[in-house]
């Protein structure tokens, strides 16, 4: 069991527009660093859901930070202003920026890269997730200008869960709306912070997680973020299940709807999020028989389980990855499938053929890229 999480105000010296000394007018954040030894470098702001009234942050707070640290990330779960405490736009939007800042200003001390904190939110704290990735630069009114406030308030990545996005679409939430706006709740105002509205190229990349049935929040808010970053050339992958409730959080008992955080580990992974690395071009050509296979793919899986993955398409016996989409120039063990098809009276029972091995019995293929790849690899495979 791990101890209690670390309680620490953003404003040491009393945050800016607050009512109070009470933990309702002070944000903070509960920080679960990732085990030593385990510890990857990696940070996330936590956002819980609540509809800008109140905050699920168990569920959506605690379980996340913990499934976070199993990860090797650490977790900093911001507990924000709220509308039902009497606290507005652009109250929230300043602890978010300061929550992101927070934990950059203090990299060395909480022992993380400054250039690889990430966010996530649900909800209400998908908004605010998603208000964190897109007005990073804006300068809220009353806003403090200390050591801390000169630090970047951009995240490095954004996932916005099951979010309310729009405030003026039809498919808006309207509960968060009135508690984010309050007594300027106009529609002027709720258009400047419609975030789909204001994507741009400087977005961070961004994962979304959303469910086609969800009564509360309808699926259009998550699709209006992602088509926005199609538009802007932001990196994003969407992942919207048919069945599902709101507010389900991480939902690891649903052996469906739960594999969605899996997706996003395979997504940070793969965005070098855990493991920044050094990727080489590569290419090749992969034969069964001496003949090249005529579709399949070629894995290139690193020692290190937090570094990228990567997987090379062949068609018509050859594959070929750019630098940027290569593996990782490391040790790396490959895995070749083909089609059953490419093996004369071959049956398998999805048509697919698996294999690391060159030869039977011959042992699986290993390939050191640690001084790049140098020439196009030839896989032959006997069977």
């Amino acid at each position: 069991m791990q101890a209690e999480p670390a309680k620490v105000r953003l404003w040491p010296q009393g945050a800016p527009q607050a009512r109070g000394q009470e933990d309702k007018d002070q944000p903070f954040l509960q920080i679960w660093p990732a085990e030593v030894g385990k510890a990857n470098g990696a940070a996330f702001v936590v956002c819980p859901g609540g509809g800008y009234g109140g905050l699920a942050a168990d569920h959506e707070g605690v379980q996340v930070a913990r499934w976070f640290n199993g990860l090797g990330v650490s977790a900093f779960v911001l507990h924000y202003r709220l509308g039902s405490q009497g606290y507005h736009y652009p109250v929230q939007l300043m602890d978010v920026q300061r929550a992101i800042r927070h934990v950059r200003a203090n990299a060395t001390r909480y022992q993380v890269d400054p250039a690889r904190i990430g966010i996530i939110g649900f909800s209400a704290g998908g908004h605010l997730c998603s208000m964190a990735a897109t007005l990073f630069d804006e300068k809220p009114d009353g806003m403090t200008q200390d050591e801390v406030d000169q630090v970047s308030a951009r995240p490095d990545v954004a996932v916005p869960t099951y979010p309310v996005i729009s405030m003026v679409e039809p498919w808006r939430h309207d509960g968060s709306r009135r508690n984010l706006l309050g007594p300027g709740n106009t529609d002027e105002l709720a258009a400047l912070v419609s975030t789909e509205r204001r994507v741009t190229p400087e977005t961070p990349p961004v994962f979304l997680f959303q469910t086609d049935e969800d009564p509360v929040v309808p699926a259009e808010n998550a699709v209006a973020f992602y088509l926005a970053c199609r538009k802007h050339g932001v990196p994003a992958e969407l992942h919207c299940y048919r069945p599902g409730p709101h507010g389900v959080g991480l939902f690891l008992g649903d052996p469906v709807l739960g594999t969605w955080s899996l997706h996003l580990r395979d997504w940070l992974r793969n965005q070098g999020f855990f493991h920044p690395s050094k990727r080489v071009p590569i290419s090749g050509k992969v034969t069964v028989n001496g003949i090249p296979v005529s579709w399949g793919s070629v894995v290139f899986t690193p020692e290190d389980a937090s570094a990228p993955v990567v997987c090379a398409r062949v068609m018509k016996g050859s594959f070929k990855l750019e630098e940027k989409n290569g593996p990782v120039a490391t040790k790396v063990r490959l895995t070749v499938s083909y089609s059953a098809a490419d093996v004369p009276g071959l049956i398998t029972e999805n048509g697919t053929v698996t294999t690391n091995e060159q030869k039977p019995g011959a042992g699986p293929w290993q390939l050191d890229l640690t001084a790049g790849a140098s020439q196009p690899l030839s896989l032959d495979i006997t069977r």
